[in-house]
């Protein structure tokens, strides 16, 4: 972590989206001196209702962890960074029909749920595998303990939870978004060269004989 003495980085929150997160991250906290331990970074980003996966979350430490202070993340690096993926709907959770219907490809014979055992070796063994901790934890919602299966509807309705409006971050993103646009990206830079030809170019035609 930084030490307490050095000066302390201004962190200038300018809209509601900002505060949100400012927030968020300063509960994790626990010196006050807008710092926490990056391994409350994941923690962090999914409070705030983003789903990135632990490859995601390692591409945001890359690019918010304090080059001065490995393994610390600073408010003044975080703020900006993941108002951008928020704004630009990174990491957005899925729907409750995207769930279904990736559960629905899953059964392939319509029963409408799956085997504990199949569940099972979907999570631990493809895409990015949970680990027994995790899956156990999924297991002890997912799982009707008569039929032992997976009813995957219900287990959507159980796990789905919809923050209405502005609780949910990415439409407080949208309307931030809509009164600040940001301004239009400026034009490339042209080379001497370039500059140059420019003006030798006539910018008109002579008049034929």
């Amino acid at each position: 972590m930084l030490d307490e003495e050095e000066e302390e980085i201004p962190v200038p929150i300018n809209n509601d989206l900002e505060r949100r997160i400012a927030d968020t991250f300063e509960v994790f906290d626990h010196a006050g001196n807008k710092t926490v331990d990056s391994r409350e970074i994941a923690t962090i980003v999914r409070a705030l209702g983003c789903c990135p996966t632990e490859a995601e979350v390692q591409e945001i430490l890359m690019a918010v962890e304090m080059p001065e202070a490995p393994g610390s993340v600073h408010l003044s690096n975080f703020l900006p960074h993941i108002c951008e993926i928020i704004t630009e709907h990174k990491y957005q959770p899925a729907s409750p029909a995207q769930l279904l219907e990736a559960f629905q490809i899953l059964d392939s014979d319509g029963r409408g749920y799956l085997t504990k055992e199949h569940i099972s070796t979907l999570m631990t063994q493809d895409g990015e595998p949970f680990t027994q901790d995790e899956l156990d934890e999924m297991l002890e919602i997912a799982i009707d303990p008569h039929t032992q299966t997976v009813p995957y509807e219900y287990y959507i309705n159980q796990l789905m939870y919809e923050p209405e409006g502005e609780k949910y971050i990415y439409t407080l993103a949208d309307r931030v978004y809509e009164e600040n646009p940001p301004p239009p990206p400026l034009p490339p830079a042209r080379s001497l060269s370039q500059f140059l030809q420019s003006l030798s170019v006539p910018n008109f035609k002579e008049e034929e004989n």
